[in-house]
């Protein structure tokens, strides 16, 4: 949605300056704009943009870790063996862009984790069954089972 922010707003400035009226203050009015524009930018574009452009995501037969941060960062790491369900969602705009949202449920601390804006979303929902079946097949079976 930063994409759309960022359009949304150069549309809206463009407008602004464009209808803008010639008075006495013209200049001060288009200066507004263009703080008000630089800032709305800032905080629905920039950093959205800067947050998701700084998440890794990787991915093992063993785990998943996902490191997050701009200023500082967080590592997060869901063992295969763990993880119970997997789930993908896509709007219209995520579908027109090839991205979308991952759902990982495990059955550790964190319970349920929310990926956005997941580049080829099908691709790495196929990956990620893959990496949890190869963890599964690695495991040792449970006594008394087949």
């Amino acid at each position: 949605m930063p994409f759309l922010a960022l359009i949304l707003i150069i549309l809206a400035s463009g407008a602004a300056v464009f209808l803008m009226p010639d008075f006495e203050y013209t200049f001060h009015a288009l200066i507004a704009v263009a703080v008000i524009s630089v800032g709305l930018l800032t905080v629905w574009s920039f950093v959205p943009y800067l947050r998701w452009r700084n998440t890794t995501y990787a991915l093992t037969s063993h785990r998943l870790t996902i490191g997050t941060g701009v200023l500082s960062t967080s590592v997060d790491d869901i063992p295969m063996a763990k993880v119970v369900a997997v789930s993908a969602d896509q709007t219209l705009v995520e579908r027109i862009f090839g991205c979308g949202t991952l759902v990982v449920e495990s059955a550790g601390d964190r319970g349920r984790i929310t990926l956005r804006d997941i580049p080829r979303i099908h691709q790495v929902r196929t990956e990620l069954f893959r990496a949890i079946d190869e963890a599964a097949d690695g495991e040792p079976s449970e006594p008394g089972g087949r």
